[in-house]
C-alpha cells in the first residue's frame, strides 16, 4: 500500500506540502522570518523546515512558534486584546529576557516619547511537540516518493502543561506584580485543549483586574492562494492563580484503578 507523505506534513517553508518539493532550492529561507529556518534535526545538518503536521480532520496543527509570525501582532494586540485606553504610540521589541524571569518573544509597549515606556504587554508564541518522528515523511517528500506505511506520530498534549502553561503562570505572576498582562499566542487546537482539560476561569473582559493572562487563540484556514492563514478565533483572559489551581487540582484519578496498575507491576 503507497502513502502520500503529505497527508503527514502540511506545511514545509510556509507551503502546502507537495512531492517532489526540495527547500534548499529556496535556501532554507522561511517567508515568515525572512531569514534561515532555526528548525534543526539530528538527522542532518540542513534545516528541517516543518511548519505544521495534519490532523486525522486534515487540519494543520502548528509544530514551530515561528510559523505565528504571520501575524500582525501590533494591530492584533491594540485593536483586539489592549485593555484601557489605546497606545498612542506602540512599538515592538523582540527577544526580551532578564535573569530569573526568561524571555518573551515580544514585548508591545507604549513609548509616548520614544523613550519612556507607559504601559506594555508581552506576547509569548506557542507551538506544539509531538511524539514520534515525521522524517521519513519529511524525506519522501524531498525525493517525490510515496511511503509504504502510514507514519506513526502524535502530538505531546501533556507537553503543553510541563513546559507552556507552567512558564505562563509564573510568568503571569510577575506581570501581575507590575501591573500590567502577558498574552498567550496559541493555536485553536491547543488552547482548545487545554480549556477541556482543565476547567478555569475565562473571560472576554480582559481589562479587568482578575486578568493578568490573555489568550490570543488563532485557527488556520486556507486562502484564495490554497495557504493556510491563522485567523484571530477568541480573545480570552484568566489570573494565573486560576489558571495555576485548574492544573493542580484537576479531578482526582481514580484510586482503584491505580491499585490495578500496583497489581500489573507486581505481577511482572
Amino acid at each position: 500500500m503507497s502513502i502520500d507523505p503529505t497527508e503527514s506534513i502540511a506545511e514545509i517553508l510556509g507551503e502546502p506540502s507537495e512531492l517532489g518539493f526540495d527547500p534548499a532550492t529556496r535556501n532554507y529561507k522561511c517567508r515568515f522570518i525572512a531569514a534561515t529556518c532555526t528548525k534543526r534535526s539530528t538527522a542532518s545538518e540542513h534545516p528541517y523546515p516543518i511548519c505544521t503536521l495534519s490532523k486525522r480532520n486534515g487540519a494543520p496543527v502548528c509544530v514551530c512558534p515561528k510559523r505565528f509570525y504571520e501575524i500582525d501582532f501590533l494591530k492584533d494586540v491594540v485593536e483586539h486584546a489592549w485593555p484601557g485606553p489605546k497606545p498612542s504610540h506602540p512599538r515592538i521589541a523582540r527577544e526580551v529576557q532578564m535573569k530569573g524571569f526568561g524571555n518573551v518573544d515580544f514585548v508591545i509597549a507604549d513609548t509616548p516619547d520614544g523613550k519612556t515606556i507607559n504601559q506594555f504587554l508581552s506576547v509569548e508564541l506557542q507551538a506544539i511537540d509531538i511524539t514520534g518522528s515525521v522524517r521519513d515523511a519529511y524525506d519522501a517528500i524531498l525525493t517525490g516518493e510515496m511511503l509504504d506505511k502510514k507514519k506513526s506520530y502524535g502530538f505531546n498534549w501533556k507537553n503543553v502543561y510541563k513546559r507552556y502553561i507552567n512558564q505562563l503562570i509564573s510568568k503571569g505572576y510577575y506581570h501581575h506584580h507590575w501591573g500590567t498582562k502577558i498574552i498567550a499566542v496559541i493555536q485553536d487546537e491547543v488552547y482548545n485543549y487545554v480549556c477541556n482539560d482543565a476547567e478555569f476561569m475565562r473571560t472576554s473582559d480582559i481589562s479587568s483586574p482578575n486578568v493578568n493572562i490573555i489568550f490570543m487563540s488563532y485557527r488556520f484556514e486556507l486562502d484564495g492562494a490554497g495557504r493556510y492563514k491563522p485567523i484571530l478565533d477568541k480573545v480570552e483572559g484568566t489570573h494565573h492563580s486560576n489558571l495555576q489551581n485548574a492544573v493542580l487540582y484537576k479531578k482526582a484519578l481514580s484510586r482503584d484503578e491505580f491499585c490495578n496498575k500496583i497489581t500489573d507491576a507486581l505481577s511482572r
